[in-house]
């Protein structure tokens, strides 16, 4: 029997260190093989206790960038503590694949942020890595458009959307809306989790 690879996925940490913590202690109390976090993990308050329980836990790590980190202190946190960050990237595990972009297509409300354009290019570009896998999964930090988590009233992004009838992923992990954590609906084939500052356990 084929073992299941087992995912805690989190969203909106936003500096809580002891929110990381106790995802750390989970992590590690559900053997998970693989931590996904799916962006906004810094806060205004600088700590240096974001990603470093997970690692003291000996967990595997993934991030993106959400709308409040920069797409360079991503990649900074993840050479700082050794983890991979898959904004554009893709990685395998088994015979998984995992592919991401962050930040959001907000550009009312972040001047920083990405064109729609510019996000499915940059899913695109990491879905390409991908070739042939058996089972992908797609992170992005803000929610498709016709996702559950637009009962929010803010509207989801048209070209993670795209980039899911596409490039077909099993599963999308995502956040940006903190009071959908936890909320599912499905994409064509596609389960859309909005995973949560709580987490979400996820095997495959």
């Amino acid at each position: 029997m084929h073992k299941r690879f087992k995912i805690l996925a989190a969203a909106d940490i936003h500096g809580d260190a002891r929110l990381t913590k106790e995802l750390a202690k989970r992590a590690e109390k559900e053997n998970v093989d693989l931590v996904v976090l799916c962006g906004d993990i810094v806060g205004n308050v600088e700590t240096k206790d974001l990603i470093k329980p997970f690692r003291q836990k000996k967990r595997k790590v993934l991030i993106i960038p959400g709308n409040h980190e920069s797409f360079a202190t991503a990649d900074f946190l993840a050479e700082l503590y050794g983890v991979k960050n898959i904004h554009g990237y893709s990685v395998k595990y088994e015979n998984i694949g995992f592919f991401g972009a962050g930040g959001s297509s907000d550009i009312m409300f972040f001047p920083g942020a990405l064109s729609e354009d510019e996000l499915f290019n940059t899913l695109k570009k990491a879905n390409s890595g991908l070739q042939g896998i058996e089972k992908k999964i797609m992170v992005t930090h803000m929610h498709p458009k016709g996702s559950a988590s637009e009962f929010s009233g803010i509207p989801g992004s048209k070209a993670i959307t795209k980039a899911i009838k596409q490039f077909k992923p099993d599963i999308l992990l995502h956040g940006h809306i903190h009071e959908a954590g936890g909320m599912e609906n499905k994409i064509g084939g596609t389960r859309v989790i909005n995973v949560g500052r709580e987490g979400k356990i996820i095997e495959i």
